[in-house]
């Protein structure tokens, strides 16, 4: 529908985005969140520089790793390790408080409004902020779950007391080899719920998920919308930001927001109906409150 020949930046000073941004958000019959990596980012969940030497200086000093991101992808040579890298991993993006309260703010934000969010990211902080659960899609999946490896079942395992476990009890970068995870069906590893391949598994509670978001899409469609895009980039533009344009288009009365460092566009077709601000979403958040 769209070409990235069409792509463009709205007009408008920052001051006159924000004051309309402002405006939508209070005439808006619904509220649909549309966020990507740059929110978690904003919030100072930042996968490499002091934070990733903070946790992990054990592991750069014997393989030179740049980037909390990179380092998940070594080979290990024993899952005793590959586990001490990765408990850490989640521990410090799942079950550690986010440096900054954007997620909070941006709850009080939109609390009393008919809203829904949809999201790639795997930190969980939607919840943790107190987002209403049913209100919320995570379709990448998410880091305190773990899956079969195989997968043998579509079955999601809650991990936070094993990580837990594996964050206190590892030592010269090994975990206890007891603290492995295996699956209880079939006696395989178990692995990260998250979208890597054709083996992630869509359990109950993300297809569930899903319906309720289709459900709030067709519901609320020919509404006042305001489709909330924040720090979504164009890893997986087929999730969030494809649809939003598509959805904006489709409806006049619908208004497309985009805040992103350095990535603030939309398609020229809904230039009059969107709303573009290049900018950490924190520092907007403080002017719209």
């Amino acid at each position: 529908m769209f070409s990235r020949t069409s792509i463009t930046k709205s007009t408008g000073s920052y001051s006159e985005n924000l004051k309309r941004l402002k405006e939508t958000l209070d005439t808006a019959e619904a509220v649909i969140i549309g966020a990507g990596a740059g929110l978690s980012t904003a919030v100072g969940f930042t996968y490499s520089g002091e934070r990733f030497k903070k946790y992990f200086a054990d592991f750069i000093d014997k393989y030179g790793f740049t980037d909390m991101y990179s380092g998940g992808f070594y080979p290990f040579e024993t899952p005793e390790e590959f586990w001490a890298y990765w408990s850490r991993y989640i521990f410090i993006n799942r079950y550690m408080d986010a440096p900054k309260p954007v997620y909070d703010e941006l709850f009080e934000l939109v609390k009393d409004k008919d809203y829904f969010v949809i999201t790639t990211n795997v930190d969980h902080c939607f919840q943790k902020a107190g987002f209403d659960k049913k209100r919320l899609f995570y379709t990448q999946g998410d880091y305190g779950l773990f899956q079969c490896s195989v997968p043998c079942r579509d079955e999601t395992f809650d991990n936070e007391e094993i990580i837990r476990k594996m964050v206190d009890e590892q030592t010269d970068m090994r975990i206890p080899s007891e603290l492995l995870p295996v699956c209880p069906h079939c006696g395989n590893p178990l692995t990260m719920n998250l979208r890597a391949d054709d083996k992630f598994v869509e359990d109950k509670g993300w297809i569930e998920a899903a319906k309720r978001y289709e459900n709030f899409l067709q519901t609320r469609s020919g509404k006042r919308i305001l489709f909330l895009e924040l720090g979504v980039g164009y890893n997986t533009p087929v999730i969030i930001k494809y649809p939003f344009w598509r959805m904006t288009a489709q409806n006049p009365n619908a208004i497309y927001a985009c805040v992103n460092y350095g990535e603030a566009v939309c398609p020229r077709e809904i230039a009059r109906q969107s709303i573009c601000i290049d900018a950490d979403f924190g520092k907007v958040l403080e002017e719209l409150e």
